[in-house]
């Protein structure tokens, strides 16, 4: 059974997306042991170890995307269980970004390339990184829109950040439509201690909506991440590219590390 074109494409988006979406959520992930008993995601001042985060993605377009990410600062790994339903059927995909690769299992692949998995090398930035850079975001910082509100509810403070006519600006090859001239509505809400416990971005133009959001499910939980056994991996190469989806035209490009890198660049100006 042999995906379709419009399959292959959201595959790879998913791709992108989830890890474009790790590193704008890595940006909002914090964590220690020792939590409060009234704020359970605290984190005492200290870097995190772990994340377990749970995304969705709804575009204008009528693509779905929801997904488990599970992330280890320690080991530098990155875990996603990413689902997107069909009218009448549903891919699933299992996302693993472990010693500067990216493993790709997705639903038929055995019975399409022979192996229950694919690879390519992926560039990894240091996840520790955005650990301690961010335990505490600075919401003073985040300016160019127009209006703020601050809502708080028990342990959670939520800051609403609004902007309208706003020029969108995306890489180009993308194999979805964004809006040119939007309204951003943008929150991210924050637990006792300053810590990221979620985030959201909405986009919405005439004739279109697209939203992200991030919920922080749990901190410093025990996170193993490891590469599936090799013998279950094949890399990808243009021949396994057109056994999956038919073509080498466009999919090269969309899989490269130079493209998911430019999913995280959409601007707003």
């Amino acid at each position: 059974m042999a995906f379709s074109k419009r399959a292959g494409a959201i595959a790879l988006v998913v791709v992108a997306v989830a890890l474009t979406v790790t590193g704008i959520v890595l940006a909002a992930t914090d964590t220690n042991p020792g939590s409060s008993t009234a704020d359970n995601l605290a984190l005492n001042g200290y870097p995190p170890r772990t994340a377990d985060l749970a995304v969705a993605i709804t575009t204008g377009q009528a693509y779905s995307v929801n997904a488990d990410v599970k992330v280890n600062f320690v080991t530098n790994s990155v875990d996603a269980t990413v689902h997107v339903p069909f009218a009448f059927s549903s891919l699933n995909a299992d996302l693993r970004l472990v010693h500067r690769h990216l493993y790709a299992g997705l639903s038929n692949l055995q019975s399409i390339v022979g192996r229950s998995w694919i690879s390519t090398p992926m560039k990894t930035p240091s996840l520790y990184g955005y650990s301690l850079e961010l335990t505490k975001p600075d919401i003073a910082l985040i300016s160019g829109y127009t209006r703020k509100t601050v809502t708080t509810s028990g342990t959670v403070t939520t800051y609403n950040f609004y902007r309208d006519h706003t020029t969108i600006r995306a890489p180009a090859g993308l194999p979805v439509t964004l809006p040119t001239l939007a309204t951003v509505d943008f929150s991210i809400s924050v637990g006792s201690q300053g810590e990221v416990t979620g985030l959201g971005l909405t986009v919405t133009s005439k004739r279109s909506t697209a939203s992200i959001t991030v919920t922080v499910l749990s901190y410093n939980q025990r996170t193993p991440i490891s590469a599936p056994p090799a013998k279950d991996v094949v890399p990808v190469t243009k021949s396994i590219l057109k056994k999956l989806f038919g073509s080498t035209s466009s999919i090269p490009s969309l899989i490269s590390p130079q493209n998911v890198a430019a999913m995280g660049q959409i601007r707003l100006s």
